[in-house]
């Protein structure tokens, strides 16, 4: 009597898992390698006598100072001040691009009446408003503010302009048709359709407005890392300078990373998201 050899076969859940572990720790081994190489390369400037060592400092020196500064309490109250800043600001612009996006996508008149005068105020730097807002509110937190809700409710305001009004013209006559009252086609068309945009917004809004942060910090004089900067520079302390430069970076990157992972969870449902993790 024949004996069978059964082969087994790895259930396509447990591929698809082994292969999205085995993408994640190639980018994450490729990342790493990618910042070694940067700091190397920093390193090797001014070792080489590219640029000179007083105007851009070792790498070695600014991560061991970077150190230092993370022992010092004053270090974590000037990365909270600028945390705290960029949370407030994003905030109110994003409850603000919410409501008026939703009203204005929902209505046809209103977006053709809207469209020029948003196409003009959207392209005006946050920056040119920066004496107006000294002017107004002196050199106060709320100045800040200003120039970073301006900036970050056109991000996301036009993202969801663009997703309520992308809603399939069917699919609102069908939710019509059997009667869902307003409330549950917002619910159930309106939301989950615009959703994707508004992810996409907040995260673009998110970066601009820590941009915005520092540079109001840095010219308006608003206690943050921005100031510390400014401070540092005017006393020749390249070393300061660069330290917090990098920190502006690493909150950049937890930033990016972080509406990421929000995205990539608010939108597990959406094609988007399933694509990428069937690939």
């Amino acid at each position: 009597m024949a004996l069978s050899t059964v082969t087994a076969v790895a259930p396509p859940t447990r591929r698809r898992s082994s292969a999205r572990t085995l993408r994640s720790a190639r980018k994450a081994g490729l990342g790493i390698l990618g910042v070694v190489g940067f700091l190397f390369t920093w390193q090797m400037i001014p070792t080489l006598g590219i640029v000179n060592p007083e105007y851009l400092p070792y790498a070695t020196e600014v991560l061991g100072n970077l150190i230092g500064e993370m022992r010092d309490l004053e270090f974590w109250r000037n990365v909270g001040r600028t945390v705290s800043l960029w949370a407030v600001g994003l905030l109110i612009a994003t409850v603000a691009a919410i409501i008026l996006g939703t009203i204005v996508g929902l209505a046809p008149f209103l977006r053709r009446a809207t469209h020029t005068t948003v196409e003009f105020l959207r392209p005006i730097p946050s920056v040119a408003l920066i004496p107006l807002a000294i002017l107004i509110f002196g050199l106060q937190p709320q100045a800040g503010i200003v120039i970073i809700v301006y900036a970050t409710f056109w991000q996301v305001f036009v993202q969801v302009l663009y997703g309520v009004a992308d809603i399939d013209t069917v699919a609102r006559d069908t939710a019509r048709s059997f009667g869902l009252t307003r409330a549950s086609q917002y619910r159930y068309l309106v939301f989950p359709t615009a959703l994707p945009y508004l992810m996409t917004g907040l995260r673009l809004g998110a970066a601009v407005a820590l941009i915005l942060t520092v540079t109001a910090e840095l010219i308006i004089g608003i206690p943050g890392i921005g100031r510390q900067i400014t401070y540092a520079q005017s006393i020749g302390d390249w070393v300061t300078v660069y330290t917090y430069v990098v920190v502006a970076g690493l909150l950049g990157l937890i930033v990016n990373l972080l509406f990421r992972f929000i995205e990539r969870r608010a939108l597990s449902w959406h094609q988007s998201v399933r694509g990428d993790e069937v690939l």
